[in-house]
């Protein structure tokens, strides 16, 4: 489901032009139908296209000790996360470009029963990686778990509308372990990404997930890319036994394999064009 809203028609036209700091947030709501049922778990993505997280400046802008939970690296952070390194002579945490552009759009689920809205439960945690969340990302130390108290010195991104120690309630997905926050700091490979952002469980074996049917998309629209041309979605998929679905895979081989064909017919046409020639030095009599 595309919801950047560049087309005139489209709910979220009205926010193609938010700012990261916009008070109340631009809101707005696509309904959608879904022609089959979703049997297993579900998996919902937010997508990015023209958004180059691999660019060399950008992917070194991170701190990794200050991420790892390093007191002096919070307070003193890398000159590779510059110019997001300080604010208002306070050291940035996180610090950095990749944190910085964080993606903060709030997207809630709804199916549509008798024109009655019935939410659907999306859950938060268990979308990153186990070593991510449990070895490379940690909060501070000290007295205490309060974050405020471990953050107090510190400065909240530039772009972001709250400090790290509010990404959220709950003191085990709360500030360098938000688990939004980790998927988010794992750069993209390639221009056009999509990251998980939710989990939907199969409640029982006898409903599917999702049925087929009516839903709507509620979206708190916070991420600005219609300045770089970019395109936002939200992507709901499921996996069999195989694993998920993967074109770019199956593209990459079926194009690197028709090249080697290609190239094999080549030598192969041109060795028995030139390789019966009669290489010998002897001059024949």
């Amino acid at each position: 489901i595309d919801y950047t809203g560049t087309e005139p028609s489209s709910p979220c036209n009205k926010c193609l032009n938010v700012s990261w700091d916009s008070t109340p947030p631009c809101t707005c709501t696509i309904n959608f139908t879904l022609e089959h049922s979703f049997e297993s778990n579900v998996f919902m993505y937010y997508g990015l296209s023209n958004f180059y997280q691999n660019h060399r400046r950008y992917v070194k802008s991170r701190d990794d000790s200050q991420l790892n939970g390093d007191n002096s690296s919070l307070l003193n952070p890398s000159k590779e996360c510059e110019p997001y390194r300080t604010n208002e002579d306070k050291p940035i945490a996180p610090c950095g470009a990749i944190a910085n552009s964080m993606f903060n759009d709030t997207l809630k689920l709804y199916r549509i029963d008798n024109d009655t809205r019935i939410p659907i439960t999306l859950i938060k945690k268990g979308i990153a990686w186990w070593t991510d969340k449990n070895v490379k990302f940690r909060n501070p130390t000290g007295d205490g778990n309060n974050l405020t108290a471990l953050f107090q010195g510190t400065t909240k991104p530039v772009n972001w509308p709250k400090p790290v120690y509010m990404l959220d309630s709950e003191p085990d997905n709360n500030g360098f372990i938000n688990e939004d926050f980790i998927v988010w700091m794992r750069t993209a490979a390639l221009p056009t990404f999509r990251k998980l952002y939710r989990l939907i469980e199969r409640k029982n074996n006898l409903q599917p997930t999702l049925q087929a049917g009516k839903y709507s998309l509620d979206i708190a629209y916070n991420y600005p890319v219609h300045s770089f041309d970019g395109r936002k979605r939200m992507i709901l998929s499921t996996i069999s036994w195989m694993g998920g679905k993967n074109p770019f895979l199956g593209i990459a081989y079926i194009t690197v394999g028709s090249i080697c064909f290609f190239l094999g017919v080549v030598l192969l046409i041109i060795h028995h064009k030139y390789g019966n020639r009669n290489t010998s030095a002897d001059i024949p009599n």
